[in-house]
């Protein structure tokens, strides 16, 4: 009875189907992409700690301090990186390059998996690379491909042998990282900028305790203080949740939108069904007539109106899968994970759910509210 009242005025419900449908994709992407934004902080672990220049991130600290934070109580493994930022033929082919320790440094992150294989051919060749498995099939890479970058934040031009490709050992793990060594790296700053050389971006540190994250933070700050490189000592998370605060006014604009997206598509569903409301004014009469109470009226219309938007939005949910595929596709250098979760059709079902009701209150209070005689005179 429902399907058949909805169509009805079947261009009228099928081109409101269509723009819910659009309305709860936009909304679905959106609030992926805000997902995708706190990717970092989901997935940082507990007993990971970064060491950091107090000043600032684009400041250096020693390769000396190495030996100093292995040696503070509860350090379980440390490592270190620096950021490249290289250019590989063209400025638009943007990925993240990190010149790391060695093994030791991907060993603190059990989730980037490689074969035993690989592993030996990265540590066997100075000059070798590892890189991610979304980052190969890119750019149509394999195993032994010479990989050229050119510097930027280290001038000058570098030749890398893909020696092994890791992949994530979940779904939301980011597989478009590239990793170089950074012993590689040093030996070349050492003959062009030597007052560069044997300085590293941050150390990797593991605990292990996580429980006392926050004490060795502050054994490994109260080492370095007063020196000329202090140091600032903070959970992955917090380190992460750093980067997405620079970004804060973006992500609230995003989830604004998203909601300005749902306040759209519920007025435009509402006015639909106060058009419905009225054309039937006459029909709810004589339903009143035969002694039908309000509240079976407002079932009828919030029904229809909930049928209305839960086909949208399971059609819209339906198409977030492929359209993130193709959001993902156009921002794949700075969206390196890109998942519509479960957790993200559910909000749009229930989105759905709840903007079919809020639709329906007005045309259901209107109709309970109008006279049998009013209602009969009324010419749909």
């Amino acid at each position: 009875m429902i399907v058949f009242k909805i169509f009805r005025h079947k261009l009228r419900s099928v081109l409101t189907i269509i723009g819910f449908a659009i309305a709860m994709l936009a909304f679905g992407i959106l609030r992926t992409l805000i997902g995708a934004w706190y990717l970092g902080v989901e997935s940082s672990q507990a007993d990971r700690l970064i060491v950091r220049n107090k000043i600032s991130l684009i400041y250096s600290l020693p390769i000396s301090y190495r030996n100093r934070i292995q040696q503070v109580v509860g350090v379980n493994g440390i490592a270190y990186g620096v950021w490249y930022g290289g250019i590989y033929k063209d400025k638009k082919n943007f990925f993240a390059q990190f010149a790391i320790s060695g093994l030791d440094y991907l060993d603190l992150y059990p989730e980037f998996v490689i074969s035993e294989e690989e592993r030996k051919n990265f540590l066997r060749d100075r000059n070798a690379a590892i890189a991610g498995e979304t980052l190969v099939k890119r750019f149509g890479w394999k195993i032994g491909d010479i990989i050229p970058l050119q510097g930027t934040i280290y001038p000058g031009n570098i030749e890398l042998v893909l020696a092994g490709i890791y992949h994530g050992a979940r779904k939301n793990v980011d597989q478009t990282a590239f990793f170089l060594r950074w012993d590689f790296l040093n030996e070349a700053i050492k003959k062009s900028f030597p007052d560069r050389a044997d300085k590293v971006g941050w150390y990797l540190v593991r605990v292990k305790d996580p429980q006392a994250s926050a004490q060795v933070a502050q054994d490994i700050d109260a080492l370095f203080a007063n020196s000329l490189a202090e140091t600032l000592t903070e959970t992955e998370k917090a380190f992460q949740m750093g980067f997405v605060a620079m970004t804060g006014a973006i992500i609230a604009a995003v989830q604004i939108i998203s909601i300005v997206v749902v306040l759209i598509i519920l007025m435009v569903l509402a006015n639909t069904m106060a058009m419905t409301a009225r054309e039937r004014s006459s029909e709810y009469a004589v339903f009143k007539t035969l002694g039908f109470r309000p509240w079976f009226l407002f079932m009828l219309i919030s029904g229809e109106s909930i049928a209305i938007a839960t086909i949208g939005g399971f059609i819209g949910a339906l198409l977030t899968y492929p359209g993130g595929k193709l959001f993902q596709h156009q921002l794949e250098s700075f969206l390196p994970v890109f998942e519509v979760t479960w957790n993200t059709i559910g909000l749009m079902l229930i989105a759905s759910f709840t903007v079919g009701i809020a639709a329906a209150l007005i045309p259901a209070i209107r109709v309970s509210r109008t006279g049998i005689s009013e209602g009969l005179r009324h010419l749909g």
